[in-house]
């Protein structure tokens, strides 16, 4: 064999997979940390925990936003999602209107019930049960659900408002220790749904709008402002680090923001520095969800230096390992210094805190 080939053989050649060793693990720290040295998905995982605590432990002290979508609160994701919010491992937060509906479904008694994608679909209907794959909810619920939605927003002051803002008043609206949402107002970490009318929420708030259309007087969705509230968060920002869990109307929007950030608010930088997803969905349809982030860097929405990871998994298995993780090692990046948003209208101002 050639001098020269057994040269770049080493190249390749310098790291061997390791078998993962359950008696060794004693946190999911541990077993994240094994993976690591394993293949296929579980190496990616491993990798965005890499990526993740990079983040954390950055001196520039990015923003790091949390994109969500997909039915994790069905998948029983709804208190992991609460402690990365209270704990401050995520500073923004940007969801589809659909998670953040079930939350509120939660808060007010609802329930998600056991079931399995065996059933008989016609006979649920017959009964007012939903079936979101093997998980039941209540359509009565639902509609009470939808009811109170439409009621509290009559408290909400009447004029134009953005979602973080209208959010950020249901969190409040229903103080819930449990809650994403109520958390998130407990915070002061502020919460997007750039698509909020595509949800049951829009249900809400479409009785609300029956009930004072008349009226010119009246609490109006601004998504335009949503925008602006957001690009002001990017622009503040001298990093930024994404979390993405699924894809969809959460990943683009963010992507787009940091976009209009730098090239329309003025923002030095490139896009964001570290970046991390989640998700089922493949590359070779061309649909964004399962977009890579190599590719979003072609955009410019991820800087061309980010540090990076994608894993192709069920959230339901993932996110969970992450956040044990993260928090079985917590000693890395505690303490955390939190972000506190100071808003004046659709102007923000932003301020380290620490606790």
């Amino acid at each position: 064999m050639p001098k020269s080939i057994r040269a770049a053989r080493r190249e390749f050649l310098k790291r061997s997979v390791a078998p993962v060793d359950v008696e060794k693990i004693r946190g999911l720290g541990d077993l994240l940390e094994q993976f690591g040295s394993t293949s296929i998905q579980a190496r990616n995982l491993a990798r965005c925990l890499e990526v993740w605590e990079n983040a954390l432990a950055d001196r520039k002290r990015p923003t790091i936003l949390l994109g969500l979508s997909g039915p994790l609160i069905a998948a029983g994701l709804r208190k992991v999602l609460r402690d990365l919010i209270d704990w401050g491992v995520v500073d923004v937060v940007v969801s589809t209107g659909a998670v953040l509906y079930q939350d509120l479904y939660q808060s007010i008694g609802g329930r998600h019930w056991i079931g399995t994608p065996a059933a008989n679909d016609v006979r649920l209907r017959e009964l007012y049960l939903d079936r979101i794959y093997d998980t039941y909810v209540d359509e009565l619920k639902f509609e009470d659900t939808d009811r109170v939605i439409g009621k509290i927003t009559e408290r909400f002051p009447r004029r134009p408002a953005s979602s973080r803002e209208f959010l950020g008043f249901l969190g409040a609206e229903f103080p819930d220790a449990d809650s994403i949402l109520a958390t998130a107002a407990r915070r002061g970490v502020p919460v997007f749904s750039p698509a909020l009318i595509d949800s049951s929420i829009g249900i809400g708030l479409t009785l609300y709008y029956q009930a004072n259309r008349s009226r010119s007087d009246r609490f109006i969705l601004d998504a335009v402002r949503d925008n602006y509230e957001l690009v002001q968060i990017l622009a503040h920002s001298p990093r930024t680090a994404v979390i993405y869990v699924g894809g969809g109307t959460p990943k683009n929007w963010i992507n787009d923001g940091i976009v209009m950030a730098n090239y329309a608010f003025g923002r030095e930088g490139e896009g964001h520095y570290y970046a991390l997803q989640i998700t089922t969905d493949v590359p070779h349809w061309g649909g964004l969800s399962g977009s890579t982030l190599d590719e979003a860097q072609s955009w410019g929405k991820i800087s061309a230096t980010a540090t990076r990871a994608m894993a192709f998994l069920e959230a339901s298995i993932g996110l969970p390992l992450l956040a044990g993780a993260l928090w079985d090692r917590r000693k890395r990046w505690q303490p955390r210094t939190r972000l506190r948003f100071d808003w004046k209208g659709d102007q923000v101002g932003i301020r380290k805190v620490r606790g």
